[in-house]
């Protein structure tokens, strides 16, 4: 979708500052989001997708102005709001509703680790052939869908030389919508920067995206 989120290449927002010897986490309570995040997604109601997704929907001007955390908190009371792992009344009071039956949590202690340690990978089998080669122009999709997708805006209509691909992987605007993982070929994609912003961009730069097949054209 066309969001606050998607603001590659956009100007007003100034250059990336970054944080010398920034810490994994500013306070106690941004690990404590990241393990609530981590608790919530082992009940299994939401995928990825559909979690990266609940971001990309928040009002805009409440994704310009929270910090990584805020989102990530954010997009987590509305998955649980929205798959009755918790309730209005639960949220606004900070307790247990009792009209409501306790359930027994996924994720305990003993099983965090090998649940981290496991990730998620998403590389799926197939027997697809690439539609695309290493060293072919493809041009991506000029495409606006209004859910989940990873092909960013700036890229769209752009020229793009294939550099490689990674085999199948889950394609992330069905995952994000339910309608299945629907597997398909996973490419790395390389844009020069004078493609993409005009021949004021520096001749030598260029942005490498991973890209999957039905995001991407031939010329």
């Amino acid at each position: 979708m066309n969001g606050a989120h998607d603001m590659g290449g956009m100007h007003g927002y100034g250059p990336v500052q970054p944080e010398a010897d920034e810490p994994v986490f500013h306070a106690p309570w941004e690990g404590r989001v990241l393990a609530m995040r981590r608790a919530l997604g082992a009940w299994r109601k939401w995928n990825i997708d559909a979690g990266r997704h609940s971001i990309e929907t928040l009002p805009p001007a409440d994704y310009a102005r929270f910090s990584y955390y805020e989102k990530w908190l954010a997009s987590a009371i509305k998955l649980a709001l929205g798959a009755g792992l918790i309730t209005e009344r639960e949220l606004e009071t900070g307790h247990r509703d009792p009209s409501t039956p306790k359930a027994t949590p996924p994720l305990t202690v003993d099983k965090v680790m090998p649940s981290i340690l496991a990730g998620g990978p998403t590389v799926r089998p197939t027997d697809a052939k690439p539609r695309f080669a290493a060293g072919q122009t493809v041009r991506a999709r000029n495409i606006h869908p209004p859910g989940h997708t990873r092909l960013p805006r700036y890229v769209r209509g752009h020229l793009g030389t294939i550099e490689c691909h990674h085999g199948a992987h889950v394609f992330p605007d069905s995952n994000a919508r339910f309608e299945g993982e629907q597997p398909q070929i996973l490419y790395t994609v390389r844009f020069t920067a004078r493609e993409l912003w005009g021949e004021t961009a520096n001749a030598t730069d260029a942005v490498y995206l991973d890209l999957w097949e039905d995001y991407l054209e031939t010329v």
